[in-house]
Order: structure tokens, then C-alpha cells, then sequence
């Protein structure tokens, strides 16, 4: 019996060589793929080639030795399967009108690693892409989850989803995102996928607020609670299933935002409750909060849709110097006192129920071993 040959991986590239891209870029050479990075300075470029290393976004990380680097675009681009994007979200559309020419006779399919909507448009990140590439929505995908990127880069264990409107194009990118420390699971709601990954990020900030401050676990516990409520309610009146919510782009992510000094989203809204402006935090921070920039566009997003989201109002608030940023937790969800019921506006009265069964799903299928793309 003659043994089969072993699949080729796909040529991938990934835009983008911070501390998130490179990480892709790894659990992607740690799947099989053969990856090449851009990055825009050539030095960078030159250390990953040369040293298999990113010394200023991922300190003490080996890289893959298949992991190779460019400074020139048509170079990471020729011949490839499949673009990731990641680039600071409110750049992308610039970044792409320098992609389009280089990719007009290529189909690739194309993936959004980025958390954020754009200023002035509202429009998410797989909007732009369609936009700006003007290509078939079928090719994009988008990645979420519970994803901090140093964790990844040291090899522990974690999952994420990848969405498309094409489920055929979700599982492609899926089984080529996974290896031993990284499993992925599908879906095909893009706008609830993106959403929750974009939202997370503002209620990471109002808690480094109150981290801050020094409230305790008590008031974080109560504004990561009520920031799903905020979550949900937006999501869905912007056409994504609440179920995503639950998932590894909106429970999953909002989790691992909220807790570890590692977000850059909690470390921006800590140094808010430490009294820093918002000036200050911007200067301080070496890479993008992608939440800064997103909390303006989507309230009014939110205003369009009449969804109240009280939390990130409040800390639109601080970033403008109008609250005091201990005035936050006392405040949580409104000024008025009549007592209010508990639950989503999207919910069931039983939502502890699909909750709880949608954390058994996701603990189940990662117990199994992830084997194959597994709907989220």
C-alpha cells in the first residue's frame, strides 16, 4: 500500500507584524502553512528572517525557521492562498488601496484579524475590506476570541472562531488556523463576530477604569455582567444572533479583555482611573487600544439603532474629561432608580439556561480535541 503524501500547507501572508499578526503568523507555520509576514520596516523584516525573532512586539519568542518576512508588499503577496490583516483598524482602509492593484488577479480569500469599526463610516472591518477590494464577500473571513497574543505566542492553549458568509470559506481558513495550542471553531454570523470583538474591547476599558481607581472584584464582576447585556442588546439590533454573544467572540473574549493586565484595552482604561488623560494614555501606549477609537462610532451606531449602552457612555465620558472616572461604578447602568429587570432586552427569561449549554458546547468540543472545524 503505497503511504500518502503529506498535504501542502497553504502560502499564506500576513499584513502586519505586531504582536498580534506575528502571533497568527505563527499558529499558522505551527499548522503547516507556509507564511511570509510584512512588515513596514525593514528592519523588522530583516529580524524575523534573520533571528526568528520580534524582540519589540513578542519578547523571548522563538518563531517558526518556515516563517519568512518582507518589507515589500507585492513580495508577501505573490502566488498566495490566503491574506490575514492586521493593522491598526482605523489605517485599513489605506493599507488596502496599496493591496487592491496587487491583488486584482488573485481570489485569495481574505482575513480580518483587526477589532474595531472605522471612524466617520461606522463600518466594520469586513465591510472595508469588501469596499475598498471590491471583491466577492464570500472570500472574507474574520477571527475572534478569546486571543491575547503573548499567551498564544507561548504556546498555551486557547480557541477562537473564525466567521464567513461562507461556511466553506470559514472552514478553509479554520483548519488552516490550528495546531496542538490553537483550535478553532465556525460560524457564519460575520456581524455578531465582529461585534463582539469590537464591544469587548470598550467594556475592557471601562474596567481598567475602576481597576484603577481601585475598586474591587465586586464592581468588575457587576460591569462585565451588564457590559454582555450592553453587548447583546447592540449586536443584535445590528442584525447578529445572540448566540454569538455566548460564544468564544462575545463571553469568551470579554473574559480574557477584562481580567488580564496583558489587554491593551484594560491597561489604556487603568491608566484612565490612575488620572491620566486621554492624551496621556494615547502617548503611553506602544500599540493600538483599538477601543479608543471605536467607543465614538459605536454610540452612534447605537443611537441609530435606540440602544442604551450606559457603561460605554460613561466611558466616552471619562475619555472627554466630563466624569470623574470613580463616578463610573456607582453609576453602572443608569441614573434613574426605578428598579429594573435583570435581563437582555434580547434574552429569554431563561437565559441562564442557553448560557450554561452554550459553555458546556464550547468546553466539549475543546475536550474532544478540536478535530476539524467545529461550529461555535
Amino acid at each position: 500500500m503505497t503511504p500518502k503524501k503529506p498535504v501542502a500547507g497553504p502560502r499564506v501572508a500576513v499584513i502586519g507584524a505586531g504582536s498580534w499578526g506575528t502571533t497568527f503568523g505563527k499558529i499558522l507555520a505551527d499548522g503547516g502553512a507556509h507564511v511570509t509576514m510584512w512588515a513596514r520596516r525593514a528592519e523588522l523584516a530583516h529580524e524575523i528572517n534573520e533571528a526568528k525573532r520580534n524582540s519589540r512586539y513578542l519578547p523571548g519568542i522563538n518563531l517558526p525557521r518556515t516563517m519568512a518576512a518582507t518589507h515589500e508588499l507585492a513580495t508577501a503577496l505573490h502566488g498566495v492562498d490566503q491574506v490575514y490583516l492586521s493593522v491598526p483598524s482605523q489605517s485599513l482602509r489605506e493599507n488596502l488601496k496599496a493591496l487592491r492593484p496587487l491583488l486584482a488577479e488573485n481570489d485569495a480569500k481574505i482575513v480580518s484579524l483587526m477589532k474595531g469599526v472605522e471612524r466617520g463610516t461606522g463600518l466594520r472591518m469586513s465591510q472595508v475590506i469588501e469596499q475598498e477590494l471590491q471583491c466577492d464577500p464570500d472570500r472574507i473571513a474574520v477571527a475572534s476570541g478569546p486571543n491575547l497574543a503573548l499567551e498564544i505566542a507561548r504556546e498555551q492553549p486557547t480557541a477562537a472562531v473564525i466567521s464567513s458568509r461562507s461556511l466553506e470559506t470559514a472552514e478553509t481558513i479554520a483548519r488552516a488556523a490550528r495546531n496542538s495550542y490553537f483550535r478553532t471553531f465556525v460560524n457564519t454570523d460575520v456581524i455578531g463576530t465582529e461585534f463582539g470583538g469590537v464591544l469587548k474591547n470598550l467594556i475592557a476599558v471601562a474596567i481598567g477604569i475602576v481597576d484603577g481607581v481601585g475598586y474591587g472584584e465586586n464592581t468588575k464582576a457587576s460591569i462585565i455582567t451588564r457590559g454582555l447585556v450592553e453587548m447583546t442588546d447592540f449586536a443584535v439590533a445590528n442584525g447578529a444572533h445572540p448566540e454569538t454573544l455566548q460564544g468564544l467572540a462575545g463571553l469568551g473574549d470579554l473574559i480574557a479583555t477584562c481580567q488580564s493586565p496583558l489587554s491593551r484595552n484594560n491597561t489604556a482604561g487603568r491608566l484612565l482611573g490612575q488620572g491620566y488623560s486621554f492624551q496621556d494614555v494615547v502617548k503611553q501606549m506602544q500599540q493600538t487600544a483599538e477601543g479608543l477609537a471605536s467607543v465614538a462610532p459605536i454610540l452612534q451606531l447605537a443611537r441609530e439603532s435606540e440602544v442604551d449602552m450606559p457603561i460605554v457612555e460613561q466611558v466616552k465620558m471619562v475619555l472627554d474629561g466630563k466624569m470623574n472616572p470613580r463616578d463610573i461604578a456607582p453609576h453602572l447602568t443608569t441614573d434613574d432608580d426605578t428598579p429594573q429587570g435583570e435581563r437582555t432586552n434580547y434574552g429569554q427569561a431563561d437565559g441562564g439556561g442557553p448560557l450554561r449549554r452554550a459553555l458546556q458546547r464550547a468546553f466539549d468540543q475543546f475536550r474532544d480535541g478540536g478535530r476539524g472545524p467545529r461550529r461555535d
